[in-house]
Parts: structure tokens; sequence; C-alpha cells
């Protein structure tokens, strides 16, 4: 789990990581510095694990 969750724990859908995932680029203009590169990163693994829990769910 993302250490930027809201709590620990949480599960966010895929749109909800996707959407702070946006927000993130629009926030720095496109341009990432490191640390805002490490939380980018995880996101994509946190979006990544909730489409895959999507797809379970929804099959």
């Amino acid at each position: 789990m993302s250490p930027y969750s809201d709590a620990p724990g949480s599960v966010r859908s895929a749109s909800e990581v996707n959407e702070r995932i946006r927000s993130l680029w629009l926030r720095t203009g496109g341009s990432l510095s490191a640390q805002e590169r490490q939380e980018y990163e995880l996101l994509v693994v946190e979006w990544a694990a909730a489409i895959r829990g999507e797809m379970v769910t929804a099959a």
C-alpha cells in the first residue's frame, strides 16, 4: 500500500488512484522531483493492484 494513502491498509478503487495520479501530474506540471517520482511509482503499483482486484471481482 502506498504511504500516501489516506489511512493505513485502506483500499482505494482504481479510478480513485488514477485521479491521484492525474492530480500529481497536474500539480507538478509534468516534471517530477525524485520524491514525486517515488510517489508516482507507488501510485502506479497501487493502481495496478486495484485493477487486478476489480477484474477478479467483476468476473
